[in-house]
This record gives C-alpha cells, structure tokens and sequence, in this order.
C-alpha cells in the first residue's frame, strides 16, 4: 500500500494540466473542424490515452465545448490588452483589424480560427455547441457595434453612419480574413486595414 500512493500522484499532474491539453486538442480541432477530428487524432496530439480523455472529458463534444471556450478567452484577453491602449474608437478597430492580420500569418492561418471554421459546420452541430457558436458571432458584432459608437461619440468614426449594419459589414471582413488566411495566395496583410477602414468615414 506504501508504494502505491506516491506512484498514483506522480501519474496525476499530466492528466490535470487541464490548459496544456486543451491547447493541444485546440491545434488538433482549428485544422480538421469538429467533425473530421477523431479521438485518435487527439489522443496523439494531446499524449493523454482515449481512456484518459473519455475520464477527463466525456466526450468530444464535452472537450470540444471546453476547448472553444478556451480559445474564445484567450483571444479575448490578447484582443482587450490590445485595444485598451488606443486612444479612441477608430485606433480601437484599426488595432482590431491588425490583430486578425496577424491571426492568419504562416501556420496560424493554416490552421484557421475555431469560431469561423465552426459557423461553417455550424448545421451539423449539434443544438448545444451551435448555440455556442452562435452567441460567440453575435457577441463579435456586438463588440464591433460597441467600438463604432464609442467612435461616433469620440469624433473619430463618421456620427451618420449606421452602426449596426457597419458592424456587421465588419465582422464579414474579420470572418472572411480568417477564411482567406488558410491558403497562402489569399491571406491579406496590413495593406488591406486602411482600405477597410474607409468604411468609418
């Protein structure tokens, strides 16, 4: 019995770095989408065996929905430290293009953003995970509605326009620039943030 205890523990942290394995099945997840991912894939990608996930996580969908959570919080975080350094809301929204720039450079772009690769699967989900999806597109344009009226406010974005429908223009630019990122020849650079941009005069 002596013996048995320290092994158990040692055995223990791999299973429980909870971020660490959830970033792998991340990666696995951004490249394949939802469906094409098996647990075969993730076993490999995260070390951990199928009887280890199915332990920790239930299921795919169960470590799908932990997983897009995951990825939605850490961009939100790297996306807020960002634009609270603008001075107002039209740098908000330049710092914002520039950020989904950088999202689809070299393999990052090749693997793809989780939240537009699932609204692509987003019929064959199940009601659950698409609701997910869903609430995670509108709360986008909600955020890109909010930054345009604190750019009316401050002077710096046009006052006549309409900002929901420039919100949404908005979030088909950001969507499509993570689309276009996958494949090499399409993937815009920063030579397309001004342009987009003009939508605020």
């Amino acid at each position: 019995m002596g013996h048995h205890h320290p092994v158990k523990e040692r055995g223990r942290p791999r299973e429980f770095e909870t971020d660490a394995v959830l970033d792998s099945a991340m990666q696995i997840f951004r490249e394949k989408g939802y469906h094409a991912t098996s647990i075969g894939d993730l076993s490999r990608a995260m070390q951990l065996t199928t009887g280890s996930i199915y332990k920790a996580f239930t299921d795919k969908r169960s470590l799908f929905a932990q997983v897009f959570a995951r990825y939605l919080s850490l961009r939100n975080v790297a996306l807020s430290e960002r634009l609270a350094q603008c001075e107002n809301g039209r740098a908000r929204l330049a710092a914002l293009l520039q950020f989904y720039v950088e999202s689809v450079r070299d393999i990052e772009g090749e693997r793809g953003c989780l939240v537009a690769g699932s609204a692509v699967e987003l019929q064959t989900l199940d009601d659950d995970l698409a609701d997910a999806v869903s609430d995670a597109l509108t709360r986008n344009q909600q955020n890109l509605r909010q930054l345009i009226v604190l750019g009316q406010q401050d002077g710096s974005i046009n006052a006549a326009l309409n900002a929901e429908a420039t919100a949404s223009l908005l979030l088909c630019i950001v969507l499509g620039m993570r689309v276009a990122g996958k494949v090499a020849a399409t993937r815009p650079d920063e030579s397309v943030i001004p342009l987009a941009l003009k939508i605020l005069d």
